[in-house]
């Protein structure tokens, strides 16, 4: 079977056979191989899987011809069917009844024997054979091959959906596989006399039929005189299949060398062996796998770079090691089968996508080369080339570290392991990555600059696709939302902390905004200025006339909806920066960056559990439900209402209404008759209890309704009815201005008689003469912003700020200083942040959504907003983006 010099390999393939139009399995093999040669293809136990035979090869190249062709001349006569072939371990979408069975007579009988376990054989896997023609030497050689078996596994996972879902594992295939009574981890064995004793004894024990139903994960072949793998997941790429094929007779000489020489093998550790089986089953290449010799997790990439060592005088000596190398650099570059499925269907949420995908890659091989298609000749070695060696962060960086020699990083400090080692950085100090952004790190590192910049070019072309635009305010175009490639994390500890405290001050915002509305006895008693209310820019005389004792007419809160903004200073601690009560937004963003970065980077593992975000849109929509008037009987009528297209968080209005399931409307499309609110939409009208409103109010009051009357009175007249409910409430601006913010921490201990959970900036307000006199003293050491600014406009920082600039501030603040506040400068946490073609810091907030509708809940979804390099203003008007924020849970 193989020349006196190099062992012949060879490999089975298994290939589902899907229906091109509905992309389902179709149990239609039989019809496929009537068109074939038996001696290369044959059917399998169910009908609608065939399989292929490679003839042995010495030669890889040779090998993967053999292969293409194979699949072409298969493909070649199942197109014509309407049929194609899919190699891959499962496919997304099964048929209504796949499980036939072939008609071969030992397939009969297996099915009537193992019944379900046969039926949901809806699986397919890829066997490699190397020649080892002395049985006793191939039973030897399964010994030394087995630790390195799951890395191969990891390599093949192609295999996450199962049933029309995903599985959560890589390689779902391995935990059907797994089910057979003779499948998984064997021996070891001494003998192949042994061996064969043990498969005789099974068959004696009625088990097993024959010698061919042993599916040890690696075994001596029933029928070949070769060693045979069987742990792998049928692969959609040929070059994945040949790059296992490659490193298994690498293992396989590397072990026959070894045994030559007389070196014992690796001692058998049958139990771990299946741990480091399921964990690769569970990761693939996108996380950390186990080292079964004992010393822990490793990465994938790290564990294969061994590999790769260990074999390559043997894969030299053959003259494989360039071109596997090579195909094992495209393998780590591109990612798993799993995570490129995964992609796929991020993308649009189709598994009909999943299915075009596997059926392109099975279908079209490229042609062989040392530098294969997609990854640049350039491309860094699987030893992966550091990202991070020249981030250097000069504050608070939440995801490196800078430690000085002799220090401990956060890993150390916390026993949870060192941080990643990221290169030099200032001071003399070594830069670590924080354990929780390990993996991330990982995987950032291991796809390379090249990949990134192409998956931020997709994540943009995606989200133009899908609408996720914004406008700036006085452009007529829109613009792609910024959106960032790297995750940010917030620990379970953080978040349960945020929590509490964000509950805390809406609660106490609540009750200031009903004592201004009513009898302010905060003013009375001293807690808060006369003139921080009075001179309030928000305060209106609609928020008192729409309120009884405070609360509005028609009943429940006044902030249904918050926006709370936050950073973290330079000692990682979280403050307060701003409040927002009137028109928050944002949280659209917050929901699309989790698809946009899943579609983007698959192969992003968070560190822990996170939160999901799809429940958010129901949470607002109970909150809006909630905020119904009381006189409403069954289900409320909600709507959210906006200027339309021209306004610049348009997307989010939109989004949010197709996600609520209620109509979005502009004030043309409402009008009020009798003091109810309808929607006059398609010729009809419709009553309206809660309107969602994502107009500013003064705004609002004087737009034209359906009857070409302003809006405003008609509104004011349906809530002071009990008719009509509107989220927010008017006047809740007077909570949320800058002058304000420096008293809420007064409120909390005034309103519910307890301390602050959540720290606020230090601020001076400016309407207070000794504050005014030190803000202005100290100018360029402050932030300085109007206490009626948005939008990051009008913010001067103090230490960036030019001696013009400094004295035109002095001069504005001198003129009108209520209408000022100074903050203490914070050094805001920094966050990698792609930027042409590098990590740079960036400084970045975290706005929290807080809902209070039956109850006072946070939503699972967090903005992080991050500035421009160099700036500290994240809004997206002035140059900012977001990133996903990934809430772990408790």
């Amino acid at each position: 079977m193989s020349d006196a010099r190099i062992a012949a390999v060879g490999v089975e393939e298994e290939f589902h056979i899907l229906d091109l139009r509905t992309r389902r399995l179709a149990p239609r093999a039989e019809e496929i191989l009537r068109g074939l040669p038996d001696d290369q293809f044959s059917p399998e136990l169910l009908r609608s899987v065939v399989e292929t035979n490679s003839r042995p090869w010495t030669d890889l190249s040779d090998l993967r011809a053999d292969l293409v062709d194979l699949r072409r001349r298969l493909a070649a006569v199942a197109e014509p069917l309407g049929l194609g072939p899919v190699g891959a371990g499962t496919v997304p979408l099964i048929a209504e009844d796949p499980h036939d069975v072939s008609r071969d007579p030992r397939y009969i009988q297996m099915a009537q024997e193992y019944q379900l376990l046969a039926h949901e054989q809806l699986i397919c896997g890829a066997q490699v054979h190397v020649d080892v023609a002395d049985r006793d030497l191939a039973m030897a050689v399964t010994s030394w091959v087995a630790p390195w078996l799951p890395m191969l596994l990891a390599l093949s996972a192609s295999s996450p959906y199962w049933n029309g879902a995903d599985s959560g594992y890589a390689s779902m295939r391995t935990l059907v596989w797994q089910r057979w009574p003779t499948a998984g981890v064997a021996g070891p064995f001494s003998t192949a006399a042994e061996y064969d004793q043990l498969v005789a004894d099974l068959v004696k024990s009625g088990v097993i039929s024959d010698p061919g139903m042993v599916y040890f994960d690696v075994r001596p072949s029933a029928h070949l005189p070769t060693v045979e793998l069987r742990i792998c997941d049928a692969c959609p790429d040929v070059d994945t299949v040949i790059l296992i094929a490659g490193l298994f007779r690498g293992l396989v000489c590397h072990a026959i060398n070894a045994i030559h020489a007389g070196t014992p093998p690796p001692p058998p550790r049958a139990e771990l062996l299946r741990a480091a089986t399921w964990r690769a089953a569970r990761s693939g290449i996108e996380g950390d796998l186990v080292d079964t010799s004992g010393t822990g997790s490793v990465p994938a990439e790290e564990l294969l770079h061994r590999l790769l060592a260990e074999v390559r005088p043997d894969l030299e000596r053959v003259g494989d090691w360039e071109l596997v190398r090579h195909l094992a650099e495209a393998a780590v570059g591109r990612g798993s089968a799993a995570s490129r499925q995964r992609r796929a269907f991020a993308r649009r949420g189709r598994l009909t996508d999943v299915a075009d995908l596997l059926l392109a890659e099975t279908r079209e091989s490229p042609p062989p080369s040392t530098d294969p298609p997609g990854v640049p000749s350039a491309a860094r070695p699987v030893s992966a080339r550091p990202l991070f060696r020249g981030y250097r962060p000069t504050g608070f960086d939440e995801v490196v570290e800078v430690v000085e020699a002799g220090a401990q990083s956060d890993g150390e400090r916390g026993g949870g392991g060192d941080g990643e080692r990221g290169g030099d950085a200032q001071c003399g100090g070594e830069a670590q990555v924080r354990v929780a952004y390990r993996g991330v790190a990982r995987t950032l590192e291991r796809l390379g600059p090249a990949v990134l910049a192409e998956r931020r070019e997709a994540m943009e072309a995606e989200q133009i696709d899908r609408g996720v635009v914004f406008r700036v305010a006085g452009e007529s175009q829109q613009r792609p939302f910024p959106f960032d490639l790297v995750p940010r994390i917030v620990t379970a500890g953080d978040w349960a902390r945020l929590q509490a405290g964000l509950t805390q001050r809406v609660r106490a915002l609540e009750a200031f905004l009903r004592d201004t509305y009513s009898e302010r006895a905060a003013v009375a008693d001293g807690v808060i200025p006369p003139w921080v209310v009075n001179d309030s820019p928000g305060l209106r005389h609609a928020g008192r006339l729409l309120s009884r004792e405070g609360s509005p007419l028609s009943g429940g809160v006044r902030v249904t909806v918050a926006g709370i903004d936050l950073v973290r200073g330079g000692d990682g601690g979280w403050l307060v920066l701003e409040d927002n009560l009137r028109v928050p937004s944002g949280i659209a963003y917050a929901i699309e960056s989790r698809q946009l970065t899943r579609a983007a980077l698959p192969e992003l593992n968070p560190p822990g559990a996170i939160l999901g975000v799809d429940a958010v849109p129901s949470l607002l929509h109970e909150a809006l439900v909630a905020a119904a008037p009381p006189a409403v009987r069954g289900e409320p009528s909600v709507a959210v209402l906006s200027v339309g297209p021209q306004d610049s968080a348009y997307y989010e209005h939109t989004f949010l209404a197709e996600e609520m399931g209620v109509p979005l409307l502009t004030p043309a499309d409402v009008l009020v008759d009798g003091d109810v609110l309808y929607a006059v939409t398609g010729g009809g009208r419709r009553r309206l209890d809660v309107l969602y409103r994502r107009v500013d109010e003064d705004e609002l009051m004087g737009l034209a309704g359906a009857d070409g009357a302003p809006l405003g009175p008609g509104l004011l007249r349906a809530v002071r009815a009990g008719s009509l409910a509107l989220a927010n409430a008017l006047g809740n601006g007077v909570a949320d201005d800058k002058v304000v913010y420096a008293y809420v921490a007064r409120m909390i201990t005034y309103y519910l008689g307890e301390q602050p959970l959540l720290d606020d900036v230090p601020t001076y307000v400016c309407g207070d003469e000794e504050q005014c006199a030190h803000v202005i003293d100290n100018l360029d050491r402050l932030v300085v912003k109007p206490v009626d600014g948005y939008g990051g406009a009008g913010v001067l920082i103090g230490p960036a700020a030019t001696p013009e600039e400094l004295a035109r501030a002095r001069e504005q603040i001198t003129a009108d200083p209520r209408g000022w506040i100074g903050q203490e400068v914070v050094d805001l946490s920094t966050h990698p942040t792609w930027v042409d073609g590098e990590f740079l810091p960036c400084a970045v907030d975290l706005r929290a959504f807080v809902y209070a509708g039956r109850e006072t809940v946070v939503a699972p979804a967090a903005l992080s907003r991050m500035a421009p390099p160099g700036s500290l203003i994240v809004n997206s008007s002035r140059g900012g983006g977001c990133k996903d924020t990934w809430l772990l849970r408790s």
